[in-house]
This record gives structure tokens, C-alpha cells and sequence, in this order.
């Protein structure tokens, strides 16, 4: 049981990772661009309100400020601008407490009289999109020269121009011009492409259909928080990974080193043992009573073992007078005396 604690870190990083809640941000007006002095209002719309979502962005005047420091109101997960200045230019964004971040949207303020009212968010591939070229003053349907990456497309009466249904060619910058009012900023369109399994069909949509248009700064969180996220999450899991193998591996070395140290504290030898019999003589110098051992060499200990039976010199003298030499042939001789 206590090898498999933790693995409950690495239960809660998986799941972590894979619930972590999602947020889009909307602006109202929907478009691109404004006129210095518009009132802009920005939301979070998020999938869990507990997160905490806030509206954070990354102008000239600063990076990843949050919404109420010196700029915006901030009222929940809303942030309104009550007068727009060229300065609040950049790159608007959701963010929450954990430090997940929505997808970026581009706003341009101008002091310019012209400006090209564009989606925000990006179009559905093979959707129809509408620009407007708009002056501050004047009426909106004067006519109006469309320009695409500085090419110009064509000119339309009523200021109004159609693109139907989008495909990936159609992305750029774009921006108009109105005769003796002037042009407008540059505003990106991107296309994203239509999910294959989609059943809904394919309508119209009204000219203020949201569009993304993505910083080109390298701080943006879309690309900041993209990498960050699941790079910490593999480092995470790895690291747990690595901390169950030496749980285990430390559970389990001192069985083995005991078991290994038991078997190198063992010294084997082959010993044979022969004794001498007692018919042949023993050499001069030689205990009759040794029995000598036959030992194989390779680091082997030799040695030799005297094996004595205890008996009083007595007995030994006696048994010695009274028991007759096996080695001695005894005979009987008779006298006679030989007469001559």
C-alpha cells in the first residue's frame, strides 16, 4: 500500500489537464477597429464561472495588465472601456486563476476618419462575410475601394463588399478607402475550417459575424500558454514517474544486498580423507594415527587433521606385551642332542 501512494499525484495531474475549463472572449460592438472616443465592452464567456476569468491585455503602454489597473472597469468577467484612445491598441484576452488563457483578439483604435468594420473572430470556411468601410461622420454607404494585402480587389458603390464562402485563400489583411475622407487601418481575416461531422447547414451570416485576428506580438498568451500548459504537464507526470522508480527501487535494494552479502561471506572446499592402513610401515617421523586429507588447489585453505585416542602409557605397554606381533611368525624348536 505504501508503494502505491504515489501514484495518486499522478491521478490528479491527468485529471487536472484534461478538465481544465475553456473561455472565449466577445467584444460589443462586434468588430475590429474603432474611432478614438468609442465605447468598447469586452467579456470572458466561460464554460465554469468559478474560474475566475478576467480580461487581460498587451498594449504600448504595458504587457499582460489586468483589467481596473489604470485601464478598463471591471465588473465580474466583463471589462468595458468607456473612451477608446490610439494607446488602447493590441491584444485582448480571457484569462483565469489557474492561468489558463482564452484565444486573442486584435483591437485597433484610430484618430483616422475611416475605418473598415470587419469580423472579430475567425469565419466558418464556406461562409459568407461582409465588410463595411465607415467614416466617423459622413454616411456609411459612400462608395469605397477594398484592398486586400495592399492589391486592390474592387470598388463598391455602397461601401458594402461580399466575400461568399470563404476558403483559406481569402485570409489577409485588409482595409478601404473612401474618396476625399481617406483609409483605414489594416484589420486580419482568418478562416478556419468546417468540422467534418457538422449537420447544421450552411446560412448567411449578418455583417458583424465575428472574425479572429491574432497578435503578431510574441508575447501573446494564445502562443504563451499553448506551449507552457502542456509542457508542464508532461514535466509533472514525469517527475511523479520518476519518483514511483525510486520508491520502489529503494523498497526492494536492501533485500538484495542482504541476500548477497550472505552469499559472498561463504567459503566452499572439496575435502577427501584417506587413512593409512595399519599393515604399512609408517615413515620414520610419521604419526600412525594422522589421517591426512587430499584437497583440491584453487583457493583452497590446506590443512591437517591428527585424529589420537586418549590411553594411559600403561595400558598401552601392557596391551603391547600381552597381544602378540601379527608381523612375527612363531615357532616351536625342541632340543635334541645328536650323538656323534
Amino acid at each position: 500500500m505504501e508503494e502505491a501512494a504515489p501514484l495518486w499525484p499522478l491521478f490528479g495531474v491527468l485529471l487536472l489537464c484534461s478538465t481544465t475549463s475553456q473561455a472565449g472572449v466577445t467584444v460589443s460592438p462586434s468588430r475590429s477597429q474603432f474611432f478614438k472616443g468609442d465605447v468598447v465592452s469586452l467579456s470572458c464567456e466561460e464554460d465554469n464561472s468559478s474560474a475566475g476569468w478576467t480580461v487581460r491585455r498587451n498594449t504600448t503602454k504595458g504587457t499582460r495588465t489586468l483589467c481596473g489597473d489604470d485601464w478598463g472597469n471591471p465588473a465580474g468577467s466583463t471589462c468595458t472601456i468607456s473612451y477608446l484612445d490610439p494607446l488602447d491598441s493590441g491584444v485582448y484576452w480571457c484569462e483565469s486563476r489557474e492561468g489558463a488563457a482564452s484565444s486573442s483578439i486584435q483591437l485597433t483604435v484610430t484618430e483616422g476618419p475611416v475605418i473598415l468594420q470587419s469580423p472579430v473572430l475567425p469565419v466558418m470556411e464556406g461562409d459568407d462575410v461582409t465588410l463595411s468601410c465607415h467614416t466617423k461622420t459622413a454616411p456609411s454607404n459612400l462608395p469605397a475601394a477594398f484592398y486586400k494585402d495592399g492589391s486592390f480587389i474592387r470598388t463598391e458603390p455602397a461601401g458594402h463588399m461580399t466575400l461568399h464562402h470563404v476558403t483559406s485563400s481569402d485570409e489577409g489583411l485588409y482595409r478601404c478607402s473612401i474618396s476625399a475622407h481617406g483609409e483605414s487601418p489594416s484589420s486580419s481575416i482568418s478562416v478556419s475550417e468546417k468540422p467534418t461531422t457538422t449537420t447544421a447547414s450552411t446560412t448567411e451570416q449578418p455583417t458583424n459575424m465575428s472574425v479572429s485576428t491574432r497578435s503578431p506580438s510574441p508575447d501573446s498568451p494564445d502562443n504563451l500558454f499553448s506551449v507552457l500548459v502542456p509542457i508542464a504537464c508532461v514535466c509533472v507526470l514525469l517527475l511523479l514517474v520518476l519518483l514511483v522508480v525510486l520508491v520502489r527501487h529503494f523498497h526492494s535494494k536492501p533485500k538484495g544486498n542482504k541476500e548477497r552479502g550472505e552469499e559472498d561471506e561463504i567459503m566452499y572446499s572439496d575435502v577427501k580423507t584417506s587413512q593409512r592402513n595399519q599393515e604399512s610401515k609408517p615413515s620414520k617421523g610419521s604419526d600412525p594415527a594422522a589421517v591426512y586429507s587430499a584437497v583440491r588447489t584453487g583457493d583452497v585453505t590446506y590443512g591437517e587433521i591428527v585424529i589420537q585416542k586418549k590411553k594411559k602409557k600403561k595400558e598401552k605397554s601392557k596391551d603391547r606385551e600381552s597381544q602378540p606381533d601379527p608381523d612375527v611368525v612363531y615357532s616351536s624348536v625342541k632340543g635334541r642332542k645328536v650323538n656323534h
